[in-house]
């Protein structure tokens, strides 16, 4: 087969077909299946999208009762992975629940005796990827709040899952108004085309491994800072700013400097991360002195750099905003990668599901450009 050249990041490169959704970055458009990704986060619940992905249809309300129930019987954990989380949170103690959540995914595929996915059907496959999906928000907070000292919150099966999040992260039961900020949050970031984690988990998954060596890889890709380890940083970035009077000269000195500002830039969106707009919605309904700050910083970020770097278009990402909503509804910095994978585990593990139909692994070449082979191997020195 001829070797062909592609872009540096694949960027553009189309590697398969998917029915799960696409970003059409030119547009500042997402969409999961055949519906706006966005317009689903303000009408829709998690659980009405997670049965879009995995089954392909928005519920009606019989379908919905049902799967809210299916899921909810399952994020309480095996006994054997809740007696291993304090270890594990004591180990990842300056990691962090994200580093911890790699361990405890593959203690909890070990524990259910998951086999490779080109060993099992598709009805098992399923039933796998939505008992990890509904463990991974159990994970996280026990993780969490172990770290903190704090003994892990059990799940309620009566709370959707978003103020179920809240509820195991905090130990109270959330007002709707933040539990709904949260569950849109978490909606809008399910799926996202064909991004790091969720190609590293479908790369794995053309191997035919078991469904957790998928997660954990995908979450080893999201831990990076340039994928989805960067909501706190954005946060870190207002922060750092301070006061509105500093605004205009720390942007110039990072322009010009050509640091990266983090919450701004996109490698698919041309146009404002719809996301971004989104979340500036939710986090201006709360209002209050850091939304505005936020929505300051923005404004002259843009303006600042059409001044300095013409032609150079530069919108804020998903992080910026999310940080704020996070923030806004109480959820401590720590977490806000982790909260992120909260959400996109369904839409990594609806990528595992539709790789598995497919049996071609994925294998793609290098250009090697080290020194000239064949060459003699020296002798050894005695």
């Amino acid at each position: 087969m001829p070797i062909t050249d592609v872009p540096r990041g694949l960027a553009g490169v189309v590697v398969t077909d998917t029915a799960l959704g696409d970003v059409r970055g030119q547009e500042g458009f997402y969409h999961y299946r055949q519906y706006s990704a966005v317009e689903l986060a303000q009408t829709r619940s998690f659980e009405d999208v997670w049965h879009l992905m995995f089954r392909g249809s928005l519920p009606d309300a019989q379908q919905r009762a049902r799967f809210a129930a299916e899921t909810a019987a399952l994020r309480h954990l095996p006994q054997d992975v809740r007696e291993a989380l304090p270890g594990i949170a004591r180990a990842g103690a300056r990691s962090g629940p994200l580093a911890g959540l790699r361990t405890a995914l593959s203690l909890l595929g070990a524990s259910a005796g998951l086999r490779p996915l080109y060993d099992t059907t598709a009805d098992r496959r399923e039933a796998d990827a939505l008992a990890a999906c509904a463990a991974v928000p159990t994970l996280l907070t026990a993780l969490h709040r172990l770290g903190q000292g704090l003994e892990p919150v059990e799940p309620r099966d009566d709370l959707p899952h978003a103020a179920n999040y809240l509820y195991m992260l905090t130990g109270a039961e959330p007002d709707a108004r933040r539990a709904r900020a949260v569950e849109q949050y978490l909606v809008s970031t399910i799926d996202h085309g064909f991004n790091a984690s969720t190609f590293t988990a479908r790369v794995i998954a053309s191997t035919g491994a078991d469904l957790t060596a998928c997660l954990c890889g995908a979450v080893g890709a999201l831990s990076g800072p340039l994928h989805g380890g960067a909501p706190s940083r954005a946060l870190d970035t207002l922060d750092a700013i301070g006061t509105p009077d500093r605004i205009d000269d720390w942007i110039r000195d990072r322009v010009l400097a050509g640091e990266r500002i983090m919450g701004f830039g996109h490698p698919v969106y041309r146009t404002e991360d719809p996301r971004s707009r989104m979340l500036r919605g939710i986090a201006q309904e709360f209002g209050g002195g850091l939304v505005d700050f936020a929505v300051e910083v923005e404004a002259r970020v843009v303006e600042i750099l059409a001044r300095l770097k013409p032609g150079r278009e530069l919108h804020t990402n998903v992080e910026f905003y999310a940080g704020v909503v996070m923030e806004l509804c109480g959820l401590p910095r720590e977490m806000f990668t982790p909260t992120f994978c909260a959400a996109r585990v369904v839409g990594w593990s609806a990528n595992i599901l539709e790789q598995a139909e497919d049996s071609k692994i994925i294998r793609p070449a290098a250009r090697y450009t080290g020194p000239t082979p064949p060459q003699p191997v020296p002798a050894a020195l005695d």
